[in-house]
Parts: structure tokens; C-alpha cells; sequence
């Protein structure tokens, strides 16, 4: 929809005939834009802003966020995005499928930051994720005030705890620490391995 128009759209537009336009201009209630030869244009956007409003609405897409913390839970990760797709498809809604894979406590993931970016510029409308935390494990809070703040609908699939809680936890502490002991030891250190061995088996018996 263009924003400026001639007088006899803009009068169509609001339900009002030419004249009636004319006398309000001329009574201070709208001010019409002028083109450089001189012709009158009408902004919409000013005179109907309830249209302009809508159609921006109409154009906010859907997005569905999707994450894993780590290789291992790849085949959860499509399992999540296959749930996302089929409850978005059967809504009607036109969607996309944002995917991370990485720590919940990571928030400088890729795909994190393109849908933040979406969220604060307007173009989106609504969020869909299957669980809160696989949002953020921490800090998903902020990211839905965001949301309230930008009027984007947020759609939580579960609202019950996340049933991989302890695995996906338990995954984000050992990359964490996958990080500092390579930092201090190096990488490939006999120190880091063992290190890395001790840590999973007493994750793998605490889960």
C-alpha cells in the first residue's frame, strides 16, 4: 500500500467526498504533502494508521527456535523441529525453522542471536518453541519480556518441565567444562582427557 496518495484516493479511503477533504484541509485538520510540481499528496499512514498497522502485522512471520546442547542429541533436535513444523503447518501459519545446537547457557548461539535480531526489528510476530529452556537455560525470561515488549506472540508447545532436564543440563556443565580444562591443560593433553574420561563417567551415573 502506498503511503502518499492523490486527493480522490485519499478520499475513498477515508469514505468521504473530495470537498469534504478540501474544507478540512483548509479548516487546519489535515495538512496534505507537496510534490515538486506542485501537487497535493495525502499520507495514509497519518490520515488511516489502523490500516498501515494491520498490513504490518500481516507481513510479521512466524518462527519456530529449535536447540540442542551438543552433537549427541542431534536426532532430538530433528525430533523438535519436526513437532515445531507439524503444529505451525496445522495453524496455517507461514514459518520458518530456526536451529542451534549448543549449550542452553550459551547466548551468543547464531541462530539465538538472528531470531533476537528478527524479535527486536519488527519482523517477527511469533515465537514457537517446544519447551522454555530450550530457549535459554537461563536468561529465557529476558527474552520474553523482549517479546511482550515488541508484541510478539510467544507459543510454548509443553509448559511442564522439559523431560531431557538432567541430560540437557548435565551436557551444558560438561561442555563448560570441556572449555576451562582445554584452556588449561590444552586440548589435546593427556591431563584434558582423563579429565574429560572422570567427568562423563560421573555425569553418565548421575543421569
Amino acid at each position: 500500500m502506498d503511503r502518499l496518495v492523490g486527493i480522490g484516493e485519499a478520499a475513498k479511503t477515508l469514505g468521504v467526498s473530495i470537498t469534504t477533504l478540501r474544507r478540512w484541509e483548509a479548516e487546519g485538520k489535515l495538512v496534505a504533502e507537496h510534490t515538486a510540481g506542485g501537487h497535493r499528496r495525502y499520507d495514509l499512514a497519518k490520515l488511516r494508521p489502523d490500516l498501515f498497522r494491520a498490513e504490518a502485522e500481516a507481513n510479521r512471520r512466524t518462527i519456530a527456535y529449535a536447540r540442542v546442547s551438543s552433537h549427541d542429541q542431534r536426532d532430538d533436535l530433528e525430533r523438535q523441529k519436526q513437532v515445531l513444523e507439524l503444529y505451525c503447518a496445522r495453524q496455517g501459519w507461514t514459518f520458518e525453522v530456526i536451529a542451534d545446537l549448543g549449550s542452553g547457557m550459551n547466548c551468543h548461539k547464531k541462530g539465538l542471536k538472528r531470531l533476537l535480531d528478527e524479535v527486536i526489528e519488527g519482523r517477527i510476530g511469533r515465537l514457537v518453541i517446544t519447551h522454555k529452556d530450550r530457549l535459554l537455560r537461563f536468561g529465557a525470561e529476558l527474552v520474553f519480556a523482549i517479546c511482550e515488549a515488541k508484541q510478539v506472540e510467544v507459543v510454548i508447545l509443553n509448559q511442564d518441565e522439559d523431560t531431557t532436564f538432567e541430560e540437557d543440563l548435565a551436557s551444558d556443565v560438561l561442555e563448560i567444562i570441556t572449555v576451562f580444562s582445554a584452556r588449561l591443560y590444552g586440548s589435546r593433553s593427556r591431563k584434558n582427557r582423563k579429565l574429560l574420561e572422570d567427568v562423563k563417567k560421573a555425569v553418565d551415573a548421575s543421569c
